[in-house]
């Protein structure tokens, strides 16, 4: 399967495609094959949850995924089938909670300011259910709220997304079937988005006499423009994978055949979303952070002074000699002693 980034954004499935059982990343100019399979049973943990309930399953599978050089790749998986991954007070809590301890570990690191990029350098959103990425909110625990609860969730969910899109690491969702009202602007708040042609998304609230509560206006607004926003806000209207990628909600589409299995499509859009992670992290980690920076800052001062930080980084160094050497470059994530400096 041959993924392209926009323009123009799609593939066609091979032959042969790639099943998610092998995924391909390069690590240390080497093309090493990591069983995704072995991955997810190995490395599979279930996050603990904040609410006092501490016997039901866990609605979040969590993988971490060797990348290039240093550190891993984490993947969150929603695995809520009875109600299509839709968002509960669990599910919330859960996602609260492993987003927290992605940043908490990312800032630890910088804090420190000796390494970066040894622990999560990517986080990849994905779903474990075939027919669905997220439903959105779980209406049918919400009409059981009070007027409070149903506030403070929204407090909570607000927070969480607005979390998820301030990581200082690169963030993908992977869209392979349906991503409606709360689960569009769970994916809205990923840097990009990765989907399936036969995927469908949209923010419906306004048939349901409400407006979208969790950033989907200002987000879609700021990622495909006022007018363009405005007509899917406002009609309701559900669109396919091929749709929002030439709108710019998707930045790189998965062409699947229209028979596809939802299965077989979920798989196929997760192996791209973990090729471009791959990508991602072949750079140097700090420079990939940096370049985060610079893009969100949207101004030269920001592009010049994260040009300027790199430069404290050993990794800088190291890629001129790979490159005057014929080689690939073998990135540690280190920072220049001070007699290293200048």
């Amino acid at each position: 399967m041959c993924i392209q980034s926009r323009p123009p954004s799609y593939s066609q499935p091979s032959m042969h495609p790639p099943r998610i059982s092998t995924l391909l990343l390069h690590h240390n100019g080497f093309r090493t094959t990591i069983s995704s399979r072995h991955a997810y049973n190995a490395t599979r943990s279930s996050t603990r949850l904040l609410s006092t309930t501490t016997t039901s399953p866990s609605l979040i599978k969590t993988i971490n995924i060797p990348a290039p050089n240093v550190g891993h790749v984490r993947v969150l998986s929603l695995n809520s089938p009875h109600n299509r991954n839709a968002i509960s007070r669990q599910l919330l809590s859960e996602l609260s909670l492993s987003i927290d301890t992605v940043k908490a570990q990312v800032e630890d690191e910088a804090a420190k300011g000796e390494v970066v990029g040894h622990g999560t350098r990517v986080l990849v959103l994905a779903s474990e259910v075939d027919e669905c990425f997220c439903a959105g909110a779980d209406l049918k625990e919400r009409r059981r709220m009070s007027k409070e609860e149903t506030n403070d969730f929204l407090r909570g969910l607000r927070s969480t997304l607005n979390t998820l899109s301030a990581l200082p690491i690169p963030t993908i969702s992977c869209i392979s079937s349906v991503a409606l009202g709360g689960g569009l602007e769970l994916a809205l708040a990923t840097n990009i988005r990765v989907m399936a042609s036969s995927a469908t998304v949209g923010l419906p609230e306004t048939r349901l006499a409400i407006v979208p509560g969790a950033g989907g206006t200002y987000r879609l607004r700021n990622l495909i423009g006022e007018a363009a926003a405005l007509e899917l806000v406002l009609t309701g209207r559900r669109i396919h994978g091929k749709e929002a990628s030439r709108l710019g909600i998707c930045e790189r589409l998965v062409l699947t055949d229209e028979n596809v299995s939802n299965s077989r499509a979920k798989e196929q859009v997760l192996d791209a979303a973990l090729e471009m992670a791959g990508q991602i992290c072949e750079g140097g980690p700090g420079a990939v952070m940096a370049a985060l920076r610079a893009v969100r800052g949207g101004r030269e001062e920001a592009e010049n002074e994260e040009y300027e930080g790199v430069l404290a980084w050993e990794d800088r160094d190291e890629a001129l000699r790979a490159f005057g050497e014929k080689r690939g470059p073998k990135f540690t994530g280190r920072r220049k002693s001070m007699e290293g400096k200048g």
